[in-house]
């Protein structure tokens, strides 16, 4: 069943759109640990027995961009390998809806635009993980949460260095980021605990300087003071 077209009057006006669950889980953890009001719904989109990626969640922006009740929309993606890249897609889709002043790359504390021209359009944010300013993904968002001077951190990416030198690693490189956070995850007191939960557990620190700035885009996204 697909979710990526509106259905029924029971929808959300405030909606964050997120590539996972490994995103949403991480979201829904820092909100809480923040204490941040519960006004937005956090949704992996949804279509053809497929769920999550970068394709459905730009098939959902177009859709949501045309949704009349939606008063405020956001999405997280990764930035992958081509920062640029990600964000031209995502600026192209909004130029295309009737956004007109767009910035050329992504801002470092995540942009938010609000349209006053009495056409309905929904407010909009963006922020491409990890930080808007490098290529990654949300697993180089979370190895910022860890402990300053970690020591499990460093024989993490020990080893996973040396497994990769001597080529006995099964993964590819672009998931190295993968690799080294659940290879620190596994060494914890509950082994192998997904990245929301630890945040939760507080094996990963809600109050890093990334994820503060990750928590005030949300709240001026879907709490601006003003609002």
């Amino acid at each position: 069943m697909s979710n990526n077209k509106p259905s029924g009057e029971n929808q959300v006006e405030q909606l964050l759109i997120v590539e996972g669950s490994n995103d949403q889980h991480v979201v829904w953890a820092l909100a809480k640990r923040h204490q941040l009001p519960q006004t937005f719904s956090v949704e992996i989109p949804e279509e053809n027995n497929k769920r999550g990626g970068i394709s459905l969640v730009l098939d959902r922006l177009r859709v949501e961009l045309k949704r009349n009740k939606l008063k405020t929309l956001g999405i997280v993606i990764d930035a992958d390998r081509n920062i640029d890249s990600q964000w031209q897609r995502i600026k192209d889709i909004l130029v295309k809806s009737g956004y007109p002043i767009i910035p050329d790359h992504p801002q470092p504390e995540g942009w938010i635009q609000v349209l006053s021209d009495g056409v309905g359009r929904p407010k909009i944010g963006v922020w491409l993980m990890p930080n808007n300013q490098l290529p990654g993904i949300l697993e180089d968002f979370v190895k910022a949460l860890i402990p300053e001077n970690d020591l499990l951190l460093a024989k993490a990416e020990a080893i996973i260095q040396e497994i990769e030198q001597e080529q006995l690693n099964r993964y590819s490189q672009v998931d190295h980021a993968k690799a080294l956070i659940h290879t620190w995850l596994a060494w914890q007191k509950e082994p192998g605990q997904p990245m929301g939960q630890a945040i939760t557990a507080k094996a990963l620190q809600s109050d890093s300087a990334i994820a503060a700035k990750f928590v005030i885009w949300l709240n001026q996204l879907f709490n601006p003071i003003d609002q």
